[in-house]
């Protein structure tokens, strides 16, 4: 029987299984790298221990990174217990811990090199598939998955299917890839990707850059997606060499699908789109803005894994137009890392959104989660760059959150209610 080509994420598996392998088959595979941060970080050195011995050494303490992100600064005394634990299990094992208020998990890891194209890389966290923008084949996995990690360095997956998602055409002036995935989402449905590799190609694809190409991969879970790869290129090539200690391990490292790999395929043309927004209280109730009710907001949060770069900060900042925030909104923007928050310094960004009357806060998850700030009340109406409007997500169960793109966080924040940017 004659085997068809593979796809970009056969090809990863295939390597990592030292066998060439396709959709529906079991590998163990290799793991390249793997992240924890302070939530989940606990329960996966506990599991460690419970499995390899309490005096066992992790496989490879080089390829293991630990982050501090969603409760940094400590917030609780149980928080600082966890912390604690965490940096003594780092010093043990000779683990690089980034504890000293890095930034995000899922910003620091490809700012930092720890990202390179071809590789498996596991993280304890579901937006762990932002790192698919660097070509990656990247997950997030359970507590007890990665303890295993921890004690092998392999992990058993089934090699998914593949769909390919064309994003063609141009994007118009004021919306942005944010408004774009969100599109996808709202069209395909939260479980309509599930345990697929999501690949996103298409004109409009290959011209975003990585932090359009970051947002949108960071998103590919909230459609059940696996992963969200983009296929690497000069782009991801120009941003990894100046960031990655062996420069020639990026390029050794790229995979590209054959053309005769079995894939599944669905279109979208962006010439048209309009700003979208995510409507209460899931990711796929996804609306154009014009079809938005005028809706009064409380707060804005600018920020997250999903849109706190400093490209997403500096258009909500232009958006704003030197402009104060709205009477009786809260704005809180926090930058995805302390290398975004320099950015955003050395551009005279902070002393704007100060003197508009925005919060601007060292970098950190924020309140994407509903942790130790930024939380809603009951009855409140939150407007969000980041990637989950759940109940309960930023606070009260009776709040209510609505997600989308840093242009429409600026235009909003000024007027008080949910706005289309292209009418500021």
């Amino acid at each position: 029987m004659l085997m068809s080509g593979q796809t970009l994420s056969e090809k990863i598996f295939s390597r990592a299984a030292s066998k060439e392998v396709h959709s529906g088959e079991f590998v163990m595979a290799k793991i390249d790298g793997a992240m924890i941060h302070d939530i989940t970080g606990p329960l996966a050195v506990k599991g460690f221990y419970e499995i390899a011995g309490k005096d066992a050494k992790v496989w490879d303490p080089s390829k293991i990174v630990l982050l501090f992100d969603h409760q940094v600064p400590a917030d609780s005394l149980k928080a600082a217990e966890n912390h604690i634990m965490l940096r003594k299990f780092a010093t043990e094992q000779g683990i690089l811990n980034y504890d000293i208020f890095c930034g995000v998990c899922h910003q620091v890891m490809p700012e930092k090199g720890h990202v390179l194209p071809g590789s498996i890389i596991v993280g304890t966290d579901s937006h762990t598939c932002t790192y698919g923008a660097f070509g990656s084949f990247a997950t997030g996995v359970g507590s007890t998955d990665m303890a295993s990690v921890f004690a092998t360095g392999s992990l058993w997956f089934m090699v998914p299917k593949t769909l390919q998602l064309m994003i063609e055409g141009r994007l118009p002036s004021r919306v942005t890839s944010k408004d774009a995935v969100l599109r996808i989402i709202g069209d395909i449905g939260a479980d309509g990707a599930n345990y697929l590799a999501c690949e996103f190609k298409g004109e409009a694809a290959a011209r975003m850059s990585i932090p359009e190409r970051m947002t949108v991969s960071n998103m590919a879970i909230e459609m059940g997606a696996k992963a969200g790869i983009f296929e690497t290129d000069e782009t991801t090539i120009n941003y990894l060499e100046s960031r990655v200690k062996d420069r020639a391990a990026v390029k050794a490292g790229i995979v590209r699908g054959d053309e005769d790999a079995v894939v599944s395929r669905k279109s979208w043309n962006v010439d048209d789109l309009e700003p979208q927004i995510a409507m209460p209280h899931n990711v796929d109730n996804v609306l154009p803005i014009s079809r938005v009710p005028k809706t009064k907001i409380d707060q804005v949060f600018l920020g997250s894994c999903t849109n706190g770069r400093f490209e997403d900060l500096q258009l909500a900042s232009e958006l704003m137009k030197g402009e104060p925030v709205a009477r009786g909104v809260r704005m809180i923007v926090v930058p995805a890392s302390r290398e975004e928050y320099m950015k955003c310094l050395h551009a005279g960004l902070i002393e704007k959104f100060m003197e508009a009357g925005a919060m601007f806060e060292s970098a950190c998850c924020g309140p994407c989660m509903g942790g130790s700030f930024g939380l809603l009340g009951a009855g409140e109406h939150g407007l969000s760059t980041s990637n989950r409007n759940f109940v309960g997500r930023q606070g009260s169960p009776q709040a209510f959150v609505y997600l989308c793109s840093p242009a429409t966080a600026g235009a909003s924040a000024i007027t008080g209610y949910i706005t289309d940017p292209r009418e500021i």
